[in-house]
C-alpha cells in the first residue's frame, strides 16, 4: 500500500471515532502517535550505531513494546493503557536534561491529548502507522510530502490556520535572505515549522561534510507557545533529519527585552508573527515604555530588531495595518528605518492566506546595522487567468520568478517603484505607499506578460549601457 493510501486510511478510521472532532483534533491525535513511531525508528538506528545508547522512555512505554505488534493490545485494554499509563508516564519523565531526547518527549506530551474513544479504532490506526518505515529514506520522503499537506489542511481548520504560511511564501523569503552555513536562523513564532524546514533544506544543500551537517543541526532555532503547532513543528524537523529539534515551547514575548545579550542574537530571522492577536498587560511590561502595545505583531517587530545581529537579515510577513498604522506603530517604524536598511517590501495580493484570512499582507526584507535610504516596493500580481487564490489554486513558488529576476537589477516598472526615506518621514512613517506606475491597462496583466516586460526592460538597459560605453570610449 502506498503512503498516500495509508494516510487516507488513517484519516478514514479516525472519522469513525466519536471523540475526534474536526481536522485540528484529527491532526493533533495523529501527530503524537506518529511522533512516537518516528522516535522509536530513530532509536533503532541509534542502537545500531551505539551499543551504549539507552532510551529515555521506560521500556514498557516504547512504541515497539506496546504498539508494534499488530495483534497486541486493543479495545478497552489499549484505551486504558494509553490514557492511564502511557500519557502520565511521558508527561512526567524524570531525570531529563534540557535539550536532551527525554526532555523533547516530555515537552511534546505536556499538552498532547488522546481524543480517541474507541480502543479498537485506535489499534487500526496504530497498525496503519506501523506500515510506514521512517528509517527508509523513500518512506520518510513520501511521508514528508503528506505531512506538508496535513499542515496546509490546517489553514481551513478554524483558528489553526494562523500556524501555516504557504510554502511558496516561505521558500521565497528563505531564497532572498539566503542563510549561509554557520549562520543561526531563528523563527520566534515558528508555528508548524515551515520557515525552519525551508531554511534547513537551504543550508543542507551547502553542507559537504558530517561536521557541516552537525553545524546545520545546531543552527535552526524556533520558539512556539501553543501546544499543537509546537508538536507539529518538532515532528516536522525530525522528519527532516534533525535529531533533537531546538524548538522551545514558550512565548517569545514573555522575556524582558533588557535580558537579551549578544549570545541571544542571530544572523537570520524568518517569521510570520501572529497579527490581530492581543497580549496581556504583563507581556507589555517586558518592552520599553514607548513601544508598549497589546498588538502581538508590533511587539514581535520590536523583538526582531533586538535579536538581529549587526549585519543580520530578516524577512517578516506583516499586514497592511502595520504599514499605515500610527502611534506605537509609527515609533516602531522609525526605529526600524533608523537601525535597519528596509530595502524591499513585496506587497502580496488578497487571498494568499485564504481561507484563514483575507487580510492583505506584505513581506518586509531588511538588514540590521545601517539606516534605510530608500525602500523598493514590488507589487506581486495574480497569475494568468486568476483573480484570487484559493485552496485549490494557492500561490506557487514559480510566480516569484518575477521578483527574483528583478531583485539583482532593480529598475522601476509597472510593478516596482522606490521611495526615499525622506518621503517616508514626511508622511509620518506611513509605509503604505501605492504603486504610482500602475495604469488601468496594467491591472489585468498576468505573470508571463510582466516577466516579458521586465526582460525587455533589462535588454534595453544593456543596449543603452553598451552604446554609452562606445560613446565614452571605455
Amino acid at each position: 500500500m502506498t503512503i498516500a493510501n495509508i494516510v487516507k486510511s488513517i484519516q478514514d478510521i479516525m472519522r469513525q471515532d466519536v471523540g475526534v472532532d474536526g481536522d485540528a483534533q484529527r491532526i493533533a491525535q495523529l501527530v503524537w502517535m506518529i511522533f512516537l513511531k518516528i522516535f522509536d525508528d530513530k532509536e533503532a538506528e541509534l542502537e545500531l550505531l551505539d551499543e551504549e545508547y539507552r532510551s529515555p522512555i521506560p521500556e514498557k512505554y516504547r512504541w515497539r513494546n506496546w504498539a508494534a505488534n499488530d495483534e497486541g493490545m486493543t479495545g478497552d485494554e489499549l484505551l486504558e493503557f494509553v490514557n492511564n499509563e502511557l500519557f502520565p508516564a511521558l508527561k512526567e519523565l524524570s531525570d531529563v536534561e534540557e535539550g536532551s531526547r527525554g526532555y523533547l518527549v516530555r515537552e511534546v506530551f505536556q499538552d498532547s491529548y488522546n481524543y480517541m474513544k474507541s480502543g479498537t479504532l485506535m489499534r487500526q490506526v496504530i497498525n496503519k502507522i506501523n506500515e510506514i518505515d521512517f528509517n527508509s529514506s523513500e518512506d520518510r520522503h513520501l511521508f514528508n510530502d503528506f505531512y506538508e499537506t496535513f499542515l496546509r489542511d490546517l489553514q481551513s481548520a478554524g483558528n489553526a490556520g494562523e500556524y501555516y504560511t504557504p510554502r511558496a511564501v516561505t521558500q521565497f523569503m528563505v531564497d532572498m535572505t539566503n542563510p549561509q552555513l554557520g549562520e543561526k536562523v531563528l523563527d520566534p513564532a515558528c508555528g508548524t515549522g515551515g520557515f525552519l524546514t525551508c531554511a534547513l533544506e537551504h543550508l543542507m544543500k551547502q553542507a559537504k561534510t558530517v561536521e557541516d551537517r552537525q553545524l546545520v543541526q545546531s543552527s535552526i532555532l524556533g520558539i512556539e507557545k501553543k501546544p499543537l503547532p509546537h508538536i507539529l513543528s518538532v515532528t516536522n524537523l525530525i522528519l527532516h533529519d534533525i535529531d533533537i529539534p531546538k524548538i522551545r515551547r514558550d512565548n517569545s514575548l514573555s522575556r524582558p527585552l533588557r535580558d537579551y545579550g549578544m549570545k541571544d542574537k542571530v544572523d537570520v530571522i524568518l517569521t510570520n508573527p501572529p497579527f490581530g492577536g492581543i497580549e496581556e498587560d504583563g507581556i507589555q511590561a517586558n518592552f520599553p515604555a514607548s513601544f508598549r502595545t497589546k498588538e502581538t505583531a508590533d511587539l514581535f517587530m520590536v523583538l526582531i530588531l533586538t535579536l538581529l545581529k549587526d549585519g543580520g537579515r530578516a524577512a517578516v510577513v506583516l499586514p497592511d495595518g502595520f504599514l499605515f498604522g500610527e502611534g506605537v506603530k509609527t515609533r516602531i517604524k522609525e526605529k526600524l528605518l533608523s537601525e535597519c536598511n528596509l530595502h524591499t517590501i513585496v506587497r502580496l495580493p488578497n487571498g494568499v492566506f485564504a481561507p484563514y484570512t483575507g487580510i492583505r499582507t506584505n513581506l518586509l526584507f531588511f538588514t540590521k546595522g545601517e539606516p534605510t535610504k530608500e525602500i523598493w516596493y514590488f507589487e506581486h500580481p495574480y497569475p494568468e487567468g486568476q483573480k484570487s487564490y484559493s485552496k485549490t489554486k494557492p500561490i506557487r513558488i514559480e510566480e516569484f520568478d518575477l521578483e527574483k529576476q528583478w531583485w539583482g537589477n532593480r529598475v522601476e516598472n509597472e510593478y516596482a517603484w522606490k521611495v526615499t526615506v525622506e518621503e517616508i518621514r514626511s508622511i509620518n512613517y506611513n509605509l503604505d505607499v501605492k504603486n504610482p506606475n500602475k495604469s488601468a491597462e496594467d491591472i489585468d496583466l498576468d505573470v508571463s506578460q510582466i516577466l516579458k516586460r521586465i526582460q525587455q526592460g533589462n535588454r534595453k538597459i544593456e543596449q543603452l549601457t553598451g552604446e554609452l560605453i562606445k560613446i565614452l570610449g571605455y
